[in-house]
Parts: C-alpha cells; sequence; structure tokens
C-alpha cells in the first residue's frame, strides 16, 4: 500500500488552512465538507500526525501542520511550474504568485483588480506587497509589479498597461497667495512639494514641453516619500506639486487644484514589469493579459489642458 502523500490532498489541506474551515475550502472546490473531511483524514493517516484542531466554527493548524504547510506550499508550486513549463496548452492558473506596486496605485486601482482576479481564478494564491520604494523583483522574489513611470531596467521583461502622464497642479489658494507661474523658470521661487517615490529623482522635476525635455531644479520646505501625503498638501495650499492624472484627475475637474504649465508633463505609463519571459509561467501571462484587459476599461488620463 502506498502510505506517501497525494498531491490533491496536500491541494485540500492548505486550502483548509487558508480558509480556517471545512466548509468554505468544500465550497471553493466546488465538493462537498464530507470530501474534504475524508482527504484530510488520509493526508493525516499517511504522514502520522494531527494536522487540524477541529471545533464546531473552526478548525486551526497545529503546530505539524504548520511544518506542513509550508512543505506542501514550496511542493505545490514547484509541481505548478513543472506543469506550465511542459504544457503546451493554456491551464487555469493556480498557486502563488507575489504581485506589488505603489502604495497610492496600488490602492486606488491595483487592489480592486486583484479581487477581480482571484474571482475569476480561484485557485491562485496572490500576495499584494505595496511599497513607494523601487522593488528588486528577483532579489525579492517578485512575480509582478505594476508600476507607474517609464524607467525600467533593460534587463526585466515589461508590457505597458495604460497611458498616463504627470502634471504640474497646486490649490487656487496658494495660486492666489504666491501667484501662478508663467514659465518653467518660475518654479524656482515656487514652493515645490518634493518627493521621493520610486522613479522619481529627488528634487530633479523632468518634463517634457515644445521645447523636448527639461530638467527643472525644485525646492521647498516640504517633502515627502509618499504621494498621497504631498496630495493632501497640495489641496491645502502648501505648494505645486507633480503628480499622475489618474491620481487628480478628479480634483482638478472639482477646481479643488488647478492645472498650471499645461504644456509641461512627464510620461508615466503603468506597466506591467516582471523578471521572465512569460512563456515560462501560465499563471504570469494570465494575471498579465487580465491586467491589459482591465486597464482597457479604465481611462486614467481624461484631464484636458486648463
Amino acid at each position: 500500500m502506498n502510505n506517501e502523500p497525494q498531491l490533491q490532498d496536500l491541494r485540500v489541506f492548505c486550502l483548509v488552512a487558508r480558509k480556517s474551515g471545512f466548509a468554505a475550502a468544500a465550497d471553493a472546490l466546488g465538493a462537498s465538507p464530507a470530501y474534504v473531511s475524508k482527504r484530510i483524514q488520509m493526508l493525516e493517516g499517511s504522514l502520522g500526525v494531527k494536522l487540524l484542531h477541529r471545533s464546531t466554527r473552526r478548525v486551526a493548524v497545529t503546530e505539524a501542520g504548520e511544518r506542513v504547510y509550508r512543505w506542501a506550499q514550496t511542493i505545490l508550486d514547484d509541481v505548478d511550474h513543472m506543469v506550465e513549463e511542459v504544457s503546451e496548452t493554456r491551464l487555469a492558473p493556480r498557486g502563488l504568485i507575489r504581485i506589488s506596486s505603489s502604495f497610492g496605485f496600488g490602492r486606488v486601482h491595483v487592489a480592486p483588480a486583484l479581487n477581480l482576479l482571484a474571482e475569476r481564478y480561484p485557485a491562485l494564491e496572490i500576495r499584494f506587497d505595496v511599497s513607494d520604494r523601487l522593488v528588486d523583483l528577483a532579489g525579492e522574489g517578485i512575480d509582478l509589479d505594476i508600476r507607474v513611470g517609464n524607467e525600467i531596467a533593460p534587463q526585466l521583461m515589461a508590457r505597458r498597461l495604460a497611458s498616463n502622464r504627470r502634471i504640474l497642479c497646486a490649490s487656487p489658494a496658494y495660486l492666489e497667495r504666491r501667484g501662478t507661474p508663467r514659465h518653467l523658470d518660475d518654479l524656482a521661487s515656487h514652493d515645490c512639494l518634493v518627493i521621493k517615490e520610486r522613479d522619481h529623482p529627488f528634487g530633479v522635476w523632468r518634463l517634457n514641453g515644445p521645447e523636448g525635455e527639461t530638467s527643472v531644479r525644485v525646492t521647498g520646505s516640504l517633502a515627502a516619500n509618499h504621494g498621497e501625503i504631498v496630495h493632501q498638501w497640495a489641496l491645502a495650499g502648501r505648494g505645486i506639486m507633480l503628480r499622475s492624472l489618474w491620481d487628480v484627475r478628479s480634483a482638478v475637474a472639482a477646481g479643488r487644484l488647478v492645472r498650471i504649465l499645461p504644456a509641461h508633463s512627464q510620461p508615466a505609463d503603468v506597466w506591467a514589469v516582471y523578471p521572465a519571459r512569460l512563456t515560462t509561467s501560465a499563471k504570469l501571462r494570465v494575471c498579465v493579459e487580465f491586467f491589459e484587459q482591465h486597464f482597457r476599461r479604465v481611462d486614467l488620463a481624461n484631464v484636458q489642458a486648463e
């Protein structure tokens, strides 16, 4: 008799552990709770350990179960990668995928999209990290970065998801108090809200205009490494900011912010960035194609020049 644990039993166990219940796992599998209970019993029998503490309301993973869970996740992920590499068909994606993005764009646009992705592909396990620093995809084990900005290292693969640009804007109160800049050189005498966010060079704004690309060094009494903080300061009348259309479009449309120097902007498209070719991973390919379709329906750049 073969007492080795079966892959399907490991999958069922991992799902029960994540869902903290037999009924929830059964619902996700489209099976009965009795089937799930039987698979767990068979896995516990083959391993000779108790994996779960059962109660009337939920289940909890035992200490031995935690060790088995870690091993099972690694084994199942390796098996999924093997199947993806050798399969010539488009399988429903399954297994773990690690996705990252910036704080602001991740919260406003990527997180809602991931909710739809998880609904469409329930066998995917999605881990989402947000950070306003430029992540090392390979070094940090990130499969996919949804990134705003056109500076992408040459060793990385990328696919553009949506058009976007950063514009200069300030509140009406600030412009009434300090005046409206008419030329790029005027920015040197204004309070500029400096941000260090991912690919932004600190204190330097590179802008495209009628004369081509121009680098402008700016200063101000307020600086941050978080775009949403700078946005709040701009709304409060503290200075001029350079910020993406997706972030400021509603405030500009409502008159809470005013676009200045409208002939100048900074290209900052939205990209799917990944460390390996899409042909090496079916789940990565499916996720990138999902984001492509999703952002075709989302208009990030519908702000008219003032």
